[in-house]
């Protein structure tokens, strides 16, 4: 099949994916294109033998914003164009549908198929704000094939885009479970980066895009709560709008030399595996991608149970789940866990058996692959 996968640069769950799926599949034999802002920042994930294919919005003293969403469009013409392509999958509905959607009325009749996967926030927030709900539930409508990575999500999807009774494909987030794997913390790189005086305490690493959906000040406030029993630090890796915001908590709340901030990095894994606990502190969750690559490290998972994480996250076996917004449930759960190492070690075992059981990467891409051949009902070109 020919196949261009739509995705964004920045850092975050539906890039992952759609780069994950656009090296498998091109492994696979398939002819696969990458259209996003900014491809180089997946070079790791995409490897050899992907074409690129950048999206350039002009930027003109008349508009507010550049004109991304129109220069998807125009990239997807010139790549369905050349590429003849059977298919075009894009993550994150808004506003890559309806880019998807215009660049195949400019094609024709012979056009591509369209597959949307829906990531959350383009359902549950983003998707449904004033100015763009009505052309993203159109867009959203007018492909060919939805999937979505949990039954929650499959669930909204219908409900706040007005869906009905359209299917709409259940496919489950996956990992690397070779590179996302229990490992022997490398103790003197997670020391450097803590005040000396924190070395050697239990570590809860807590990785996103410090969106305020993240709720990522919660983190620090789990971890005073934590600190009021026992020794603790807390890792946080990634960036975004918030970080400010918590590095501010941090300070406030007297846990400054307790609190590293690592910033993007792509030795995720290596971090990962090293922790004692891993923190997940989100207002919603489609799916919760970080808790399914920790639990594949083998780390449990304290997270408020909120969206699918409770399709991901199973209580009291591979991790704990608190009420949303309940800092100091979850700061108990994690004391607990923390003060009986047997009994965590026996969680994050039970958590990497039920990744390798259930979120396999080969079995996803099989069901995409077979999921994409009925959507293009086997007339591939």
């Amino acid at each position: 099949m020919r196949i261009a996968y739509v995705c964004f640069s920045s850092y975050g769950g539906s890039g992952v994916i759609a780069s994950a799926l656009a090296r498998g599949m091109a492994d696979r034999g398939h002819e696969v294109h990458v259209v996003c802002s900014d491809p180089e920042l997946h070079e790791r994930a995409l490897g050899d033998g992907i074409r690129r294919w950048p999206v350039r919005a002009a930027e003109y003293p008349l508009f507010e914003r550049p004109l991304y969403a129109v220069a998807v469009a125009a990239a997807l013409e010139e790549v369905g164009r050349e590429a003849s392509l059977d298919l075009v999958h894009v993550h994150y509905a808004v506003p890559h549908a309806t880019s998807a959607y215009l660049a195949r009325q400019m094609l024709g009749p012979d056009a591509f198929k369209i597959v949307t996967t829906l990531h959350g926030t383009d359902v549950t927030r983003v998707g449904v704000e004033r100015g763009v709900r009505s052309v993203n539930r159109f867009s959203v409508a007018a492909s060919d094939g939805i999937t979505v990575p949990s039954a929650y999500l499959r669930d909204a999807a219908r409900d706040v885009l007005a869906l009905g009774d359209r299917e709409i494909e259940v496919i489950e987030n996956f990992v690397d479970t070779d590179q996302f794997a229990p490992a022997e913390p490398d103790r003197g790189a997670i020391d450097a980066l803590f005040a000396e005086e924190e070395a050697g305490a239990p570590l809860l690493v807590h990785v996103s895009n410090f969106r305020p959906v993240k709720r990522v000040v919660d983190t620090v406030d789990v971890l005073a709560r934590i600190r009021e029993h026992r020794p603790a630090r807390l890792l946080l890796i990634g960036d975004g709008p918030d970080r400010a915001a918590v590095q501010a908590r941090a300070h406030e709340q007297g846990v400054g030399g307790a609190v590293a901030f690592l910033g993007t990095t792509d030795d995720v894994p290596r971090y990962v595996a090293g922790a004692d606990l891993f923190l997940l502190t989100s207002e919603t969750e489609s799916f919760g991608l970080a808790a399914l690559e920790a639990q594949s490290c083998g780390v449990p998972v304290v997270a408020y149970g909120v969206g699918g994480l409770g399709e991901v996250i199973r209580d009291g076996e591979t991790g704990a789940l608190a009420k949303s917004g309940d800092v100091a449930a979850l700061a108990d759960a994690a004391l607990a866990l923390l003060a009986d190492d047997d009994a965590r070690r026996r969680m994050g075992a039970r958590a990497r058996e039920d990744v390798l059981l259930r979120y396999r990467h080969a079995a996803a891409l099989d069901r995409y692959e077979r999921y994409y051949r009925r959507v293009c009902g086997d007339a591939t070109k």
